[in-house]
């Protein structure tokens, strides 16, 4: 008769089992909250972009139709259908990054520049919108290139988080050894994270809405920094983006350079966003998946054919194989006195093995 392996002797199995579903009543009604208050949230949101926009995009319909009004009164000789073909011809040409102003630029959409700064907008999932491909060749080469370009932006920008986390964990031992018997190492981490947020802020936000203030003719400070939030957080509305201004020198480098302002910011906000999750505390996921941590440890750690058991402090999750063959017993079948092969020799004649 082959040998029976017990893999585990769970404590208090009856309270152990109420604990489990009262956990998991606990973690439904967390996530049922936490759906609602999304919901509750995106509906909120809606109304008031509604209140606060639709006055305005109000009084510019209304504008624009008095315009085109006494234009058309202005010049009886052309009619109202000559008219709209001509402003759907300027609004297609302009989609298409073809200004019909005198002094716009002559440079298109898709020179390099151009083309380097949508691909960089494509791979990093930020997608203007303002630019895109008109072809079916170019639609189709965008699927495959956005399929490849985007795996290998998140690989490079873990990469280079991880590298960034190196001098961060520098600094916080530094900050623990000069503060550890003044704070706490809550207090310290919060402090670690605060450098960490002015120094991520000062170098993509406070600096860069400078330099796009001045550069960038016809935006002020607030649209400046609104640009600088709404790309480094790969929102991408598009309402705003560099290098479109007709009095824009260089355009196609200027464009280069903006792709690259655009990387380094998305890996300093995903190594501030790591900096923030590393502080349990401050890790509010945890609060909603706690009532299923204990049934996902042990599904896992039974796909890796590794054995646990409840005990007085919780969970116990043995490490080695060592650890593991002393956490369960063997029960042999009389008769059989053959050793196992991983029994110590003092065993040999032993039918039950007991840590």
């Amino acid at each position: 008769m082959p040998n029976m392996l017990l893999g585990a002797f769970p404590i208090g199995t009856k309270s152990g089992a109420n604990n489990s579903t009262s956990n998991n009543k606990n973690g439904k009604c967390k996530f049922l909250l936490l759906c609602g208050g999304y919901i509750l949230f995106l509906i909120l949101g809606a109304a008031m972009f509604s209140a606060i926009e639709a006055p305005k995009i109000d009084a510019i319909s209304k504008r624009v139709q008095s315009f085109r009004k006494q234009f058309l009164q202005s010049n009886a000789c052309l009619n109202d259908e000559d008219l709209e073909e001509f402003l759907k011809a300027v609004i297609t040409a302009n989609d298409r990054g073809i200004s019909p102003l005198r002094n716009a630029t002559n440079e298109m959409n898709w020179s390099f520049g151009q083309a380097f700064f949508f691909s960089s907008t494509v791979i990093t999932t930020i997608g203007y919108g303002r630019v895109t491909p008109l072809s079916q060749t170019g639609k189709i080469f965008c699927i495959i290139y956005a399929a490849i370009g985007i795996p290998l932006t998140l690989v490079l920008l873990s990469a280079m988080v991880e590298r960034l986390l190196v001098p961060a964990r520098w600094l916080l031992g530094t900050f623990n050894s000069k503060l550890g018997h003044l704070y706490q190492p809550f207090n310290i981490r919060l402090l670690h994270l605060s450098a960490i947020v002015f120094i991520v802020i000062t170098l993509f936000f406070a600096i860069p809405t400078a330099v796009f203030a001045y550069i960038e003719p016809t935006w002020g400070a607030l649209d400046a920094f609104y640009y600088c939030f709404i790309s480094l957080t790969t929102i991408g509305l598009g309402d705003y983006i560099p290098g479109d201004g007709v009095s824009v020198d260089n355009r196609s480098m200027y464009k280069i350079f903006i792709s690259g302002y655009l990387i380094c910011g998305l890996i300093a906000m995903m190594f501030m966003l790591t900096i923030f999750y590393d502080i349990p505390q401050l890790n509010l996921g945890q609060l909603f998946t706690e009532s299923t941590n204990g049934e996902t440890e042990k599904l896992h750690l039974s796909s890796n054919n590794t054995t646990c058991y409840s005990g007085p402090s919780g969970l116990y999750m043995p490490q080695r194989d060592e650890d593991t063959r002393r956490a369960i017993v063997r029960i042999r079948p009389h008769g059989d006195d053959s050793p196992s092969p991983d029994e110590a020799p003092s065993s040999l004649n032993s039918g039950i093995r007991v840590p």
